[in-house]
């Protein structure tokens, strides 16, 4: 699966689930074995292993693979490992205390929001001829 498909998957998943100050890293310069890291907040243990469940279940749906999930029993901080994507949800507090922002900070991802879908023919069109 392309990474950007993958990282809007996860971005979108953890949105579906009300997920908190979403923020993606581009780590691909860093001499680690992935290219983003996803953090994100839940406001309690099952808030947090619920973000977890919806991004595990769109990524398998999309086709792409779950290399492994750490801290599902606690519910405080629970990673998920997509190979090139690394996906942190944790607590607001566990957040602020590890600051991961700082440890992965750099050069944030910018989504760029996806047009609405054309309901009717002659918005389709219109659409085409903005993109010429």
């Amino acid at each position: 699966m392309d990474l950007r498909k993958k990282q809007r998957v996860v971005f979108e998943a953890l949105e579906d689930v009300k997920g908190r100050d979403i923020v993606i890293y581009n780590t691909a310069r860093m001499p680690s074995m992935f290219e983003r890291v996803v953090i994100a907040s839940g406001d309690s243990n099952r808030q947090v292993r619920a973000l977890a469940d919806r991004v595990q279940e769109k990524i398998r749906e999309s086709g792409a693979r779950v290399y492994g999930v750490e801290g599902e029993r606690g519910g405080e901080w629970v990673l998920v490992d997509l190979g090139d994507v690394v996906v942190h949800i944790m607590h607001p507090a566990v957040r602020g205390f590890y600051n991961l922002e700082e440890v992965w900070g750099g050069r944030q991802v910018r989504l760029r929001k996806k047009p609405a879908r054309a309901k009717s023919p002659r918005a389709k069109a219109a659409r085409r001829r903005r993109r010429r």
